[in-house]
């Protein structure tokens, strides 16, 4: 087998240009691969491979689509990537070292800071769309830097903010923003990471000295994987059993939150009894500098508990305005929901930016074509517009959806109002599940539709996919994560049947349990006229029937499977299903964001694009799944045939529109760094070429 990479990974049709075939049947068969036929307008037109078949190229306004898709925070996203621009040195080199990589990462995020006079911290409580906006931003710069910025003002910083009270934002505000106080967020352990009830450090309260004794007793409770502990944190959030001795007997108060020194202030050197090694080199983001901390009985002020939630007075006294151990770790973890919508976010800007570089590289490259005819784009082949323009048309209903995911966490963080809590929760588990789960499949198809020069590392995909690998793993693994999307969608249920009251997000599930599930009508099964399956009433339908009937049927299975396996095993048992079931709820969701997101648009030719790319997104996914829907009957063979040629046309008319739609993200050239993306399709090859040294 060769070792030579090919420089494109354009599908072979060398076959169709074989002399001893007829002409005719090279050209007819190059015609179909180019231009699905459209049998869903009830005529047929004889495709000709000059011509773009179907109707005319969609007009769209770029820069107004820019506006709609940006909103308020544009000014302060253009800061960032202007300063970064202006300051080659702070710039990220394609080879680079792990020592040096973590300290250009720090002196990148003290410029953002002290130079460019960003202050993210203060806006994580105050204005959280602001933030969120400062954090994609500057993880487009450099994933490494974003992660570092949000551990920093999200985990540590946020840890105080939310965990804490007026003592301890007094006390840690200033130094927090302005990076005097680098810090930590010790929560998992080798043990242990998505199960946090489980760790195993302990902080016991001495009545004696007042003070808590932070204590690592074991190695499986050494902490693991924190950013910024190896080299440059003073301070970590640790979180510990809070253990109080109360007449000789010591008891477990459960998980509390404790700030713990780490580094003294001046010499930086390692603290008495805190043991810091570093977890060494990653599969990506090696700008953070990840390490492992043991606490030996360090001694820590009584006032350094996070007291929220719960406070220990100076006679020992145990108080909480909860009542019971679950409901303060409840509470606590729920603080800390941030994390996941910023995460969610973060991922849709990592899958903007390698949508772009790989749809402006398949304007660009050109490979075959039809005998005695100039080339063509790759991107004119059906083969590539299927890898490529869903994967467009899902980063659009990404940026939606987790658009609204921030406005309802900033509503959230004003109002406190328990039932919005409740959604923020399980839709921030849901979409940082679903949206980063997805972006690491498209880095991969990404890199492939771009062939050998999508292998090049100054193109990026490898650096993006390495960097993004972990989003599906930290601030929550995605599958306890759809767990918990699941967990609550059965508890909405349970409680419909009871009487209860269903939150917004899970408001379509009341219509659902009693529509949706009654036999499919015989009549709207088998229409299949373009209007019909491009109307959104169709489209949420059709969602809405799929996750009603996956949430029926399994609450089913679980009551069947409990009697004998008790309530673990039957989770256990029909744990495959209760993934399927949260990730059709997702996808209920995404599209109606979507779909509302469209009627907003004030633009007409905007307007007219985010339908077009609103309707692949959906019929997408409904072909992708057309085997539940033909199992139940609720479309009929010829529907399902509809479907799939209109989701294929539809790929065919977003492809026509390709550029304008990736131009609209407004991405510079100087943030997605890819030769072959470059904005200015004319400049790519000469920008590759002169990179090599010609």
């Amino acid at each position: 087998m060769s070792s030579e990479i090919s420089n494109s990974s354009d599908t072979n049709i060398n076959e169709y240009y074989d002399d001893d075939q007829p002409t005719n049947r090279r050209i007819r068969l190059l015609s179909l691969h180019l231009n699905p036929p459209l049998e869903h307008h009830h005529h047929h037109q004889q495709l000709q491979v000059e011509a773009c078949s179907g109707r005319a190229k969609m007009n769209v306004n770029a820069e107004k689509l820019t506006g709609y898709l940006r909103g308020k925070h544009r000014d302060v996203q253009e800061k960032v990537f202007e300063y970064f621009n202006s300051r080659p040195d702070l710039q990220t080199p394609i080879e680079i070292l792990k020592d040096d990589y973590r300290e250009l990462c720090m002196r990148q995020l003290v410029g953002l800071v002290r130079e460019a006079g960003i202050r993210p911290f203060r806006y994580v409580v105050e204005d959280p769309s602001m933030y969120f906006a400062i954090i994609e931003a500057v993880g487009s710069v450099d994933m490494s830097l974003g992660i570092k910025l949000g551990v920093q003002y999200s985990l540590w910083g946020g840890s105080v903010l939310n965990l804490g009270t007026k003592k301890h934002r007094d006390k840690y505000f200033e130094g927090i923003d302005n990076l005097e106080y680098l810090g930590c967020f010790a929560m998992t352990e080798l043990h242990h990471g998505s199960n946090v009830q489980g760790i195993q450090t302990i902080a016991t309260f001495d009545p004696v000295t007042d003070e808590f004794i932070i204590t690592t007793p074991n190695d499986g409770a050494i902490k693991w994987w924190i950013g910024n502990a190896a080299v440059h944190g003073k301070f970590a959030t640790v979180f510990a059993k809070l253990m109080l001795p109360t007449n000789g007997v010591v008891t477990d108060m459960g998980v509390h939150a404790f700030v713990v020194p780490i580094r003294d202030l001046k010499t930086h050197k390692t603290l008495p009894g805190v043991e810091i090694n570093d977890c060494g080199h990653k599969v990506g983001l090696n700008g953070v500098d990840n390490g492992a901390l043991r606490f030996r009985d360090v001694r820590i002020p009584r006032d350094n508990l996070l007291n929220r939630f719960g406070d220990v007075s100076r006679d020992g006294t145990y108080t909480s305005p909860l009542p019971t151990v679950n409901k303060r770790f409840a509470a606590t973890l729920g603080e800390l929901v941030g994390g996941r919508v910023g995460l969610a976010y973060s991922s849709v800007g990592v899958l903007k930016i390698a949508a772009t570089i790989a749809i402006r590289y398949s304007l660009l490259r050109q490979q075959f074509g039809p005998p005695k005819k100039p080339e063509i784009s790759i991107l004119d082949y059906q083969s590539q517009q299927h890898k490529l323009m869903p994967m467009l048309a899902s980063t659009y209903a990404f940026h939606f959806a987790t658009v609204n995911l921030i406005e309802k966490y900033a509503q959230m963080k004003k109002t406190h109002d328990e039932q919005l809590i409740a959604d923020v929760h399980a839709l921030s588990a849901g979409l940082k599940s679903y949206v980063t789960s997805y972006t690491a499949k498209s880095l991969s198809i990404c890199r492939e539709a771009c062939g050998g020069h999508g292998y090049a590392a100054v193109n990026r995909f490898g650096s993006l996919r390495n960097d993004h690998d972990i989003f599906q793993t930290f601030e929550g693994d995605n599958t306890v994560l759809l767990q918990q999307v699941a967990g609550d969608l059965l508890k909405q249920y349970q409680e419909k049947f009871s009487g209860g009251t269903l939150t917004v997000t899970w408001n379509y599930l009341r219509e659902s349990m009693n529509t949706y599930l009654s036999q499919p009508n015989p009549v709207t099964a088998r229409w299949e006229s373009e209007d019909h399956l491009r109307n959104p009433k169709f489209q949420l339908d059709a969602f809405r029937y799929r996750t009603s009937r996956l949430l029926q049927s399994v609450a089913v299975r679980l009551r069947k499977h409990s009697k004998t396996l008790g309530s673990f095993g039957a989770w256990n048992r029909c744990l495959n299903h209760l993934l399927t079931l949260a990730e059709s709820h997702i996808e209920t969701v995404i599209l109606e964001n979507f779909i509302e997101a469209v009627n907003r648009c004030p633009d007409a030719s905007s307007r007219g694009a985010l339908k077009l790319v609103c309707d692949l997104y959906a019929l997408n996914r409904i072909w992708n799944d057309i085997g539940t829907y033909r199992n139940v009957d609720y479309v009929a063979p010829n529907k399902a045939k509809a479907i799939h040629k209109l989701a294929d046309y539809l790929s065919f008319q977003v492809k026509n529109i390709a550029k304008e739609l990736v131009d609209a993200f407004d991405l510079p050239d100087h943030v997605t760094r890819a030769p072959i993306g470059k904005q200015s399709l004319g400049e790519a090859y000469t920008e590759y070429t002169q990179y090599v040294g010609f």
